[in-house]
């Protein structure tokens, strides 16, 4: 997956795409019981997610996995970023933002034109990279089926 993503070093941090770097069971943990927007999610649905998308990570240099996302896209039109996560340790160091910013980067130079997230409260994260809200929330439409958090 990745769509040939080449990896990508930061200082100690390497962003890859190699799901032999990318250990799902540390993913469904953060997900599971970290991250407020998947509370719950079940180890066959992270891994189903993951089967659907293009999985991304950034591995410390002492081999620990500290962050993922994951992209969903059609790889024309559009793009969805999505289960954006950094382990609290290695939080305040610009990783969220940097993987993020790679992914647009990466998907951009393949000619996908629009790329969205959601977020509670890294706007500003994600603001640096290029996201701003949207030019007319009036055309958006929406069926959340999701339990509220």
């Amino acid at each position: 997956m990745g769509e040939d993503f080449e990896e990508r070093v930061r200082g100690d941090y390497r962003m890859s795409a190699d799901p032999r770097r990318l250990d799902v069971e540390v993913i469904h943990r953060w997900l599971s019981s970290e991250a407020y927007w998947a509370r719950g999610r079940t180890r066959e649905e992270v891994e189903r997610s993951i089967a659907h998308s293009n999985l991304y990570g950034v591995v410390h240099d002492s081999g620990e996995l500290v962050a993922c996302a994951r992209m969903v896209t059609d790889h024309v039109s559009f793009g969805w970023i999505g289960d954006v996560f950094v382990e609290a340790s290695h939080r305040g160091r610009g990783l969220g933002g940097w993987m993020v910013g790679e992914i647009v980067d990466h998907w951009s130079a393949r000619g996908v034109r629009r790329i969205m997230l959601a977020t509670r409260d890294a706007h500003q994260v994600y603001a640096r990279v290029g996201f701003t809200a949207l030019a007319h929330p009036e055309r958006m439409m929406e069926i959340d089926r999701r339990t509220p958090f």
